[in-house]
């Protein structure tokens, strides 16, 4: 992240806080009953500084500068938006439910060394952000405590530890910064998923890539009533409607605090029926569909302000974080064997169906 841009959220998020008054933290929910988001200090905080002085100057620089600015908080991260949005809900959800545990919990897990958490405390308490546990690995991965957390998201900013996680069957992605600020609601949080090989498996897109677009339409096109097979965000989705549930049991349908979206660069009239059908026969939906035919994401994305967009493939990622949305690759199905295009190639193939 850019000098520039880096004081520019500092400013950002320091008005933010200030607008803000202090409150007091709720007691923490049992670990059983909650949906856990396991975060990585390097998603919720930005540790650029740091990690280049790790890199350049080894572990114990690393550490000895960790120690001697232990009193100066990190400045937010690219899932800090999402993790404060999160933490709205909670508040909407204990007015609701005083004696309900059902709400979200967000855990710090980092390969971090422990002397590393003096200073991720004092950040957590000077953002006023509620969390409480913590898993400091001292450089060993903190992938095998993921299930032991009952995690259902991980979010990181490394992409070897997301893998992993991937491959275990549980819900994570990597998490990019925005190429801008872009300001997101305080008051709903904004989830918006790709479809293939996020919400649901890779199936068609193997057919797309193996046989091109004339069979993948004939393939959708037959098997149009036959549901898609899950892909590794349908838990976190299936989650997010279950909370929402709880809000429009109380009539508050039309004023949720939690919206979703599906955007999918599949077309509407060729292939969006098998997707909508999926999702009915899973007893799932999204607030909105977005069916964009090939088109690039990212200016639909910056119109709709997620707090965090997931796609399996890069160029959509990077083509939303340059507009200012926060994206997060997930490394999952067929894309992954293949080269990441960039924005030209986007441009070029905007005809074309993309998955």
């Amino acid at each position: 992240m850019n000098k520039p841009l880096m004081k520019e959220m500092q400013t950002f998020w320091e008005r933010k806080e200030n607008q803000s008054s202090p409150c007091k933290k709720p007691k923490p929910p049992k670990p059983e009953n909650v949906i856990t988001i396991a975060v990585s200090s390097r998603a919720l905080f930005n540790m650029d500084q740091e990690q280049d002085i790790y890199e350049q100057q080894g572990m114990e620089d690393y550490l000895n500068y960790q120690i001697q600015h232990e009193n100066e908080p990190f400045t937010p991260g690219p899932a800090f938006p999402f993790v404060k949005a999160v933490e709205a809900v909670n508040a909407r959800l204990r007015d609701l439910y005083p004696d309900s545990e059902e709400l979200f919990d967000v855990v710090l897990m980092t390969s971090n060394h422990a002397h590393v958490g003096l200073r991720l405390i004092n950040s957590i308490n000077h953002h006023r952000l509620f969390i409480e546990r913590f898993c400091m690995t001292g450089g060993n991965s903190p992938i095998g405590y993921l299930k032991a957390y009952h995690t259902n998201l991980y979010l990181s900013a490394d992409s070897l530890k997301v893998r992993e996680a991937i491959e275990q069957g549980i819900a994570a992605a990597t998490v990019f910064s925005q190429g801008k600020i872009t300001e997101v609601s305080e008051t709903q949080l904004r989830v918006a998923f790709d479809g293939d090989a996020v919400l649901f498996s890779d199936e068609s897109e193997r057919i797309y890539k193996a046989h091109g677009l004339d069979k993948f339409f004939e393939h959708e096109k037959a098997h149009e009533n036959k549901p898609l097979d899950h892909g590794p965000l349908k838990g976190f989705l299936e989650a997010l409607g279950r909370l929402q549930q709880k809000f429009y049991a109380k009539g508050q349908r039309l004023d949720c605090p939690i919206r979703t979206y599906l955007v999918t660069a599949r077309s509407a009239a060729s292939s969006g029926t098998r997707a909508l059908k999926t999702l009915r026969s899973w007893g799932l939906e999204t607030d909105e569909a977005l069916f964009l035919a090939g088109a690039p994401k990212g200016p639909m994305l910056e119109k709709i302000r997620p707090h965090i967009f997931f796609d399996d493939q890069m160029f959509h990622v990077e083509g939303a974080a340059e507009l200012g949305t926060v994206a997060a690759h997930v490394p999952y199905g067929i894309a992954q064997r293949f080269p990441s295009k960039t924005g030209k190639d986007v441009k070029k193939d905007f005809s074309a169906k993309q998955l």
